[in-house]
């Protein structure tokens, strides 16, 4: 396994300001990422809250109980319940067998942050991974990509799923399950760790019935080693906790809405959309109501909190016996969740992707609101795995890996075409073409003069010669595409691999394809590397 630093540009324009700490973007962050002394700041401003670290410990630690762990899991529940103690955090939608790479990746920058810093301050960091159990958007987790062919194909687990329930109230039939996860392997092809992989996702299909519960037996199957925690955002027991937030955003909704807002207008000034849709009637928080998941509005005039859409309305008070009385059919919206990790965690730093740097940008006004500074946020590492064979096609076509993560194959199949081109060939039809037109438009002219009623026949028979010259031309191609196959074939696979369908791999591909062809030993060489977060992409050759 052999590691490369690339500069690419992030995926948006304000995440790659973002990242080389430019203005204005610098300045809706509360902290410089690029200062020695983030990290020492940030710690003593924790040092100066009241976090219950006990009562996040006690619920990660009862939530976490069914599923894998080791000697690290259990010490990294000693250091959270440590006064001292502060956490890297970061989270992600439970995706079907984990999701595309980046959820991966994500996870090991928040380990390796944890691990990099727990030295540097000499202090416990517990590295924890939030699932968003609470998202409700089956359609954006419920598949995988496989190659099929020459291209890659979604494979999706269908259920009969309409309502918006939350991802933790969505249960698999098993027989089902079962079947999906065979077809996604057999896509994958049998290989030396088929069985066994196969095997420990079996155990984990019978003995769960959740799609987060699932992810969360993945997460730490793979995991667990490195001291790992995690908590789902729609457990019950977190949500005791958080009544007392809840309480607090119901009151102070218009505050942190208008802060919002105001934000928006600030970062709109110069230029950037916005990240987060919102208006000035959002509440921020959904409500659990008949296995759907309700937005909620505000209305100021007569203090009330309705959908329009669900039909459905509470008063102030009403919202808050409700609350009092069934806490878990609370959720958070784009803008109270990081509200809601900073009331609950001590948090040292926070991993986002892309999009998730643009919209913690739109929240700075709403954290200064609540008395406090958002956490330093850290760009999660961006990665791309390079297999051997994949590289020789890089290397036979003499291209440059650098040019490809940032903008694909496609130009340079182009450009090796027009090389093999029948030029001759090419310039003839189209001088035919051109002969043609001069004729006909001729005969056009002389039929307004003679016999207009020919005039559509002779256009139509215009058309038809064309065509055929067209279709020529397409047959020429197509041989000359044949002929040339086995080098279209490395365009296509180069493209396939790294920049499939004109995005990131990190957004297709999936860890099992990895873990298949390498065995779970895979993430222990990913795990034992040394990570350097400076914004870099990083090429692994595996």
């Amino acid at each position: 396994m052999d590691f490369e630093s690339i500069v690419i540009p992030a995926t948006n324009d304000f995440a790659s300001l973002y990242i080389e700490q430019k203005e204005p973007v610098k300045g809706f962050f509360h902290y410089d990422i690029t200062e020695n002394t983030v990290y020492e700041k940030r710690y003593n401003d924790l040092m100066s809250r009241n976090i219950d670290r006990a009562g996040i410990t006690r619920v990660i630690e009862n939530y976490m109980m069914k599923f894998p762990q080791s000697e690290k899991t259990k010490r990294s529940l000693e250091k959270l319940r440590n006064e001292q103690s502060v956490v890297v955090i970061g989270g992600q939608q439970a995706g079907l067998l984990t999701g595309p790479l980046y959820t991966i990746h994500k996870i090991i920058s928040i380990i390796k942050l944890a691990e990099e810093q727990e030295s540097k301050l000499n202090k416990p960091v517990v590295p924890v991974f939030w699932i968003a159990g609470e998202d409700h958007d089956f359609l954006e987790i419920n598949h995988v990509y496989v190659e099929a062919g020459k291209s890659l194909q979604k494979i999706s687990y269908k259920t009969n799923n309409d309502e918006k329930k939350m991802t933790s109230d969505i249960h698999y039939n098993k027989d089902d399950m079962f079947q999906y996860v065979n077809t996604v392997f057999m896509h994958f092809g049998e290989k030396e760790h088929t069985k066994k992989i196969l095997t420990s996702l079996q155990a984990g299909i019978m003995q769960y019935n959740s799609i987060t519960d699932l992810f969360s037996y993945i997460v730490m199957s793979l995991f667990k080693d490195y001291g790992l925690l995690i908590i789902d955002s729609a457990d019950p027991g977190l949500r005791q906790m958080e009544e007392p937030f809840f309480s607090q955003l119901i009151d102070q909704n218009v505050e942190i809405t208008q802060a919002v807002l105001s934000q928006q207008n600030e970062i709109g000034s110069h230029g950037f959309n916005k990240a987060i849709e919102m208006d000035n009637n959002a509440a921020n928080l959904f409500v659990y109501v008949n296995n759907e998941r309700i937005l909620l509005d505000y209305l100021a005039e007569r203090d009330l909190f309705y959908s329009k859409k669900a039909q459905v309305e509470w008063e102030r008070e009403n919202l808050h016996e409700l609350l009092r009385q069934n806490p878990e059919q609370f959720s958070n919206n784009v803008v109270t969740r990081p509200l809601m990790q900073e009331w609950l965690f001590p948090t040292l730093a926070f991993i986002a992707g892309p999009g998730e740097i643009a919209y913690w940008g739109e929240l700075k006004q709403a954290f200064d609101f609540l008395g406090h500074n958002m956490p330093p946020i850290i760009p999660r590492m961006n990665m791309t795995f390079l297999e051997a064979a994949v590289e020789r096609d890089i290397y036979d076509l003499e291209l440059s890996i650098e040019v490809i993560l940032k903008n694909g194959v496609t130009k340079n199949r182009e450009l090796f075409l027009e090389s093999v081109a029948d030029e001759e060939l090419e310039s003839i039809l189209e001088q035919a073409k051109t002969y043609l037109e001069k004729q006909y438009n001729s005969i056009f002219k002389r039929l307004e003069e003679s016999d207009r009623g020919l005039l559509p026949l002779a256009k139509k028979n215009l058309s038809i010669h064309l065509k055929q010259l067209d279709f020529m031309e397409k047959k020429s191609n197509e041989s000359l595409e044949i002929r040339h196959q086995t080098i279209l074939d490395k365009y296509t696979r180069i493209e396939r691999h790294l920049r499939p369908q004109g995005t990131p791999q990190e957004r297709m591909w999936n860890i099992f394809y990895y873990l298949n062809e390498m065995g779970e030993s895979f993430i222990h060489q990913l795990m034992e590397e040394k990570y350097v977060f400076d914004g870099t992409h990083k090429l692994i050759r595996i």
